[in-house]
């Protein structure tokens, strides 16, 4: 059994976006709905360009799936682009600041941005997407959960409960396309993405994901790499845009005292069946992870993403060409792209998720890998 990983390959303006996922165990049940379904979310939002109008996203899957199931070899998912026109857009000389443009000329010794702007696009996302979707096939075999949403845009906030249930959360999310769980704050969210609309500016904000169902032990604390928190920082991180990432208190934490910050541990017998064992906490301020391993409670990501770095006002720049200085070149691009990453987060957490899921229980196929856990189940019931 391979490790679960994936990659990317496309532009904003070729033909498709398409990711390779390597590592899932045959067997498992494919829902292309549920694909399809998380790339239809990811294209929502208020705020979103008209490039969103353009493209209808739906996977197609090339490889790695047979009569519906995985069949253990590579899964190749595309997702074609409608606006495929990578060959006749012109150059581009005049770097947007805040956006790859600039550092990503530069490192390939060319006075075009085109090169650079259409891989690092958040086009991109939609592969990942993809991809963490297909991951969310396995982690429901297992009742595994997660939801995404937003909880700040341009300084406006939602407040979300902590005790919130997945379906709660889900439900509430669904209802408005901020995709925040808080209805009362659906009109201060959608004023602060009109402000900035009328302004001709961009505006960002926070997203969280919680993930459901999480057993104690995905992860580890023999090897710095392979933590569960450094991961799904790493993940996260990497969405365009983000600039920050924090689990559970996050950077709270270091503003309180120890009895603050940690979750006392207790153990209920009634709760022996479920994925905490017995083992539970009255308070969540770890997210769900200690030691860089799960902990049995829900894990919990939280991140800022910055305002979109393409302003059709502009901002001060200079040509490449002529080193003289200029307005920054406008592409076609959102006002607020806030819910959008909150589905790419929601599903690149999944990914990890699945990826810990696999290097604990792993299995050249889906029956292997339940055995696995129920063995481990049974194991940690007995202990003592």
């Amino acid at each position: 059994m391979s490790e679960l990983t994936y990659r990317t390959a496309g532009e904003s303006h070729g033909r498709a976006l398409t990711a390779l996922v390597e590592g899932l165990p045959a067997g498992l049940c494919v829902d292309v709905g549920l694909i399809d379904g998380e790339l239809r979310r990811r294209q929502g939002g208020y705020g979103r360009s008209a490039r969103m109008k353009l493209e209808r996203d739906a996977v197609d899957v090339l490889s790695g799936v047979r009569r519906g199931r995985t069949t253990g070899a590579p899964v190749v998912l595309q997702v074609a682009n409608r606006d495929a026109r990578i060959e006749e857009v012109g150059e581009l000389s005049r770097p947007r600041p805040g956006h790859a443009d600039f550092a990503g000329s530069i490192k390939c010794l060319t006075t075009d941005c085109r090169d650079a702007l259409e891989r690092a696009s958040a086009r991109e996302t939609a592969a990942r997407v993809a991809a963490g979707a297909l991951a969310r096939c396995l982690l429901r075999e297992f009742g595994i959960t997660c939801v995404g949403f937003v909880v700040e845009i341009g300084g406006a906030r939602a407040e979300v409960p902590e005790t919130a249930t997945a379906d709660e959360l889900r439900a509430a999310r669904d209802a408005n396309d901020l995709y925040a769980p808080d209805p009362t704050a659906v009109d201060a969210l959608t004023a602060a993405i009109r402000d900035a609309r009328q302004t001709k500016d961009t505006v960002g904000g926070v997203i969280e994901v919680r993930v459901f169902g999480v057993p104690p032990g995905l992860g580890t604390c023999a090897r710095w790499q392979d933590k569960l928190d450094g991961r799904l920082m790493q993940a996260v991180g990497s969405i365009q845009a983000i600039k920050g990432v924090e689990i559970g208190l996050g950077f709270e934490a270091a503003r309180r005292r120890g009895s603050q910050v940690h979750d006392a541990l207790y153990f209920e017998p009634a709760e022996r069946a479920t994925a905490t064992f017995g083992f539970v906490r009255r308070t969540n301020r770890a997210g769900g992870l200690e030691g860089g391993m799960s902990n049995g409670m829900p894990i919990v990501v939280r991140a800022a993403m910055k305002p979109i770095a393409t302003l059709s006002q502009g901002m001060d720049s200079v040509n490449l060409k002529t080193r003289r200085p200029e307005r920054s070149d406008h592409e076609r691009s959102d006002i607020c792209a806030v819910p959008a990453a909150s589905v790419v987060a929601e599903n690149v957490v999944a990914f990890e998720i699945a990826r810990a899921w696999l290097d604990k229980f792993a299995g050249d196929t889906l029956r292997e890998v339940r055995a696995a856990y129920e063995f481990y189940s049974g194991a940690v019931r007995d202990l003592g």
